[in-house]
């Protein structure tokens, strides 16, 4: 593998990024803008009904968030202008055939134009739609392979997945592709058109029923766990990306694709500052729960690991990459993660929250400090089951426990004691694989790709991703628990 300039290779090129508002989007636009502003240009395809719409969004969603503040400050009066020449506004959606371009001379434009395609477009909603996330997950993997393969001077795609299509396998789990219709359990009759077909009859029988929109959705919820558990993947996220990569994997022919797996992303280790984090993103539910008091136990393995890597070194594994393997058609595939080379625990985040807040305590909406104790973590389900039935028991008895904060919560919520267990329940069990995950992301082929950036000519300090260079007690202590408070709770 020998790799050249980093900022030579994104000198003069032109990227289509889908999924353009999303988290690592932006933080990937935002990176090449700043490091190389004689990128060409940037297409961003996003979901808007028309240019109005979205440029909309690109000055809300994008450009208008404090991300882009180091780029403002070093363009001042310049910026807009700046962004203008550089970024071009696509409306589109890759749950279409042909990304639902509607406008012929620019999807022309795009097709003879584009040099890489950065595949970011998802939905990583655990408890999806299965129609939602099929259409988008593997269906929209379908069809931007099928436009990868229309531009003409396409260099690269970047299929950005999820280290979790691995289900709950234990052990040490490999930088292996999916084989298409291979399940996780042995299940045979893995089909995708099949998949396709059950959904668009499943959701014509509910119409003719006269189904509700409420009673689709959630239909449609169900059926989404239900296909993804009858082969062996915990929900519908996972399972309807790794058909995606099933897709990819089968169909891309001779064109040169990268398949990026990260592992639970994180708010920024460094750039463009440390701490930069979107929405309540997988573990930060028990952070921010635990330090509004609304948090007293958990079910998990506290002894395991889980695998958490910074939204910004993801990042840049996919920039490295595209130099390595730009006009090269490898099948290869990336786990961005920590859990071999640096990892941290679940008792490690337990610690770092009680230490964090209960120096540093949040308010309520009243102003009064929020107090926080130990809390309890249980190893098994059974024992949270019996936790939380034993809460709600005593809750409707009106009996009045230590955390009055946790039985005000339920008691506004939920009037029914059935439905707060499936509730709660049905939210702990999409968690739960990752609760008592005892797997191990190996990393070879992105450590491999570290050692090659770093003997080559790439800039090993603008694009870092070494998970080794991580004191998780300093970043989780000063980065990125005061990044939730700053950018979520704000």
């Amino acid at each position: 593998m020998e790799l050249d300039s980093m900022l030579h290779f994104l000198q003069d090129k032109t990227i289509l990024v889908t999924g353009a508002t999303g988290f690592l989007a932006k933080i990937f636009v935002e990176k090449v803008l700043r490091v190389q502003p004689n990128v060409k240009k940037l297409y961003l395809l996003l979901r808007a009904s028309d240019n109005i719409s979205a440029t909309q969004r690109l000055n809300n969603e994008i450009t208008g968030t404090e991300l882009f503040k180091l780029l403002k400050e070093n363009h001042g009066a310049e910026f807009n202008s700046f962004i203008a020449k550089k970024l071009a506004l696509v409306p589109g959606d890759i749950s279409h055939e042909d990304l639902n371009l509607k406008d012929t001379v620019l999807r022309e434009e795009i097709c003879s134009q584009t040099d890489v395609i950065v595949n970011l477009a998802a939905t990583t909603n655990f408890d999806e739609r299965y129609d939602v996330a099929l259409g988008i997950n593997t269906l929209g993997a379908k069809h931007v392979l099928s436009f990868a393969k229309k531009c003409t001077k396409l260099k690269l795609l970047v299929h950005v997945s999820t280290a979790y299509v691995s289900g709950e396998k234990r052990g040490l789990i490999a930088e292996d592709p999916y084989r298409m219709g291979a399940s996780l359990n042995g299940v045979l009759g893995l089909d995708i058109d099949a998949e396709k077909k059950l959904v668009e009859e499943i959701l014509k029988q509910l119409q003719e029923e006269g189904a509700t929109e409420c009673e689709i959705k959630g239909a449609m919820k169900d059926w989404g766990i239900k296909r993804a558990n009858t082969y062996g993947w915990p929900n519908t996220y996972v399972f309807t990306k790794a058909l995606g990569e099933m897709i990819i994997g089968t169909m891309k022919g001779n064109l040169p694709v990268v398949i990026v797996r990260p592992t639970i992303v994180t708010s920024t280790y460094k750039e463009p500052f440390p701490g930069w984090v979107e929405g309540v993103r997988t573990i930060d539910s028990l952070i921010v729960a635990y330090g509004k008091g609304k948090l007293t136990c958990f079910p998990a393995d506290i002894e395991a690991v889980f695998d958490a890597i910074p939204a910004d070194m993801v990042v840049n594994t996919m920039l490295v990459a595209m130099v390595a393997h730009a006009n090269q058609a490898d099948d290869i595939i990336y786990h961005v993660g920590s859990s071999v080379r640096n990892p941290v625990r679940y008792f490690n985040l337990r610690d770092y929250g009680v230490r964090y807040f209960t120096s540093k305590p949040l308010r309520n909406k009243d102003g009064k400090i929020v107090k926080v104790g130990n809390v309890t973590v249980l190893n098994s389900m059974d024992s949270f089951r019996t936790y939380m039935f034993i809460r709600y028991m005593l809750l409707l008895k009106g009996l009045d426990l230590a955390n009055k904060a946790f039985c005000q919560y339920f008691r506004g919520m939920y009037l029914d004691l059935n439905r707060k267990i499936q509730i709660v329940m049905r939210l702990v069990d999409l968690y739960r694989p990752y609760l008592f995950f005892n797997g191990l992301f190996d990393n070879m082929n992105t450590e491999k790709l570290r050692i090659a950036a770093a003997r080559g000519g790439v800039e090993m300090d603008v694009f870092y991703f070494d998970p080794k260079m991580i004191d998780w007690e300093d970043y989780f202590m000063n980065i990125h628990i005061p990044g939730i408070i700053k950018y979520v709770l704000k």
